[in-house]
């Protein structure tokens, strides 16, 4: 265990190299993984479908190694960000910058593979003479991507066929145009450009903070997040600052104060 750690400590990345070994190519990944742990694969490219790197091995120049995962298609795409937009944890997390634990399983309910499913569903090629399939550069290329996913999870997807953006945005716009119309909101026109006058807030200054006694009351459950620092997390960690950081540990650990302190208040309340 602790070796698949070295190349990806996530659920995610371990399940690649599960996968892989799965296909009998456990002896066969052990070579490269010599290669990858020295830092020999260099200029490694994650495109829609390819993987591209260059590794260097006993000759000057550096082997070139290719891997192809077809990419899934718009409509399996479509049933999997359905599958995704039913549940919140899944856009919470992945707005986190997690691969949330259930995700293989809305790939599974649609029917559709996040992982290879054999080894047939892989093209590799290197320009070595080495006739081994994969042969110990590919195998170091595979273990540089269990690196690379553990870093970056929205990698995987991209591999797949659609960027983080692209998820998150189709994700974020399901569940926008699945939530109920509040109690008392005014309907949207079916159709034409028109829309309600905006409200006239100075009548409203006298009451702003005694609430609207015809509102419908509505129960606040206040508890923790799901991903703790959520935010910290989706913006990263700044740059252009001294010791960036540790001026992030710092503020974690602020945001997990506030939060502590927060939910002690709302308790006594």
């Amino acid at each position: 265990m602790a070796r698949k750690q070295e190349f990806g400590s996530q659920w995610w990345a371990q399940r690649w190299l599960a996968v892989l070994e799965s296909f009998g190519w456990a002896s066969r990944l052990q070579r490269g993984r010599t290669y990858a742990r020295r830092g020999h694969v260099l200029d490694l490219q994650i495109a829609p479908g390819q993987v591209k790197a260059r590794v260097e091995g006993s000759r000057p120049t550096p082997y070139r190694v290719s891997i192809q995962l077809a990419p899934l298609s718009a409509t399996d795409w479509n049933l999997v960000l359905a599958a995704m937009a039913e549940k919140a944890i899944f856009a919470a997390r992945l707005l986190a910058g997690e691969m949330p634990a259930e995700i293989e399983a809305a790939f599974t309910a649609a029917r559709v593979p996040l992982f290879p499913r054999s080894a047939q569903d892989l093209t590799t090629s290197c320009s070595c003479p080495d006739w081994a399939n994969p042969c110990k550069h590919v195998a170091a290329v595979c273990y540089r991507l269990g690196q690379e996913f553990d870093t970056d999870p929205f990698l995987l997807f991209r591999l797949r066929g659609r960027d983080r953006e692209a998820v998150l945005t189709e994700i974020q716009t399901r569940r926008t145009a699945a939530a109920p119309t509040p109690a008392g909101a005014p309907a949207t026109p079916a159709t034409g450009n028109a829309t309600a006058p905006p409200p006239d807030l100075a009548l409203d200054l006298n009451r702003f903070w005694t609430g609207d006694p015809a509102a419908v009351p509505f129960p606040v459950q206040i508890k923790p997040a799901a991903v703790p620092g959520a935010i910290l997390r989706r913006l990263g960690i700044p740059t252009g600052i001294p010791h960036p950081d540790l001026w992030h540990k710092q503020l974690a650990q602020y945001y997990q104060v506030i939060s502590q302190r927060a939910l002690a208040q709302a308790a006594e309340e």
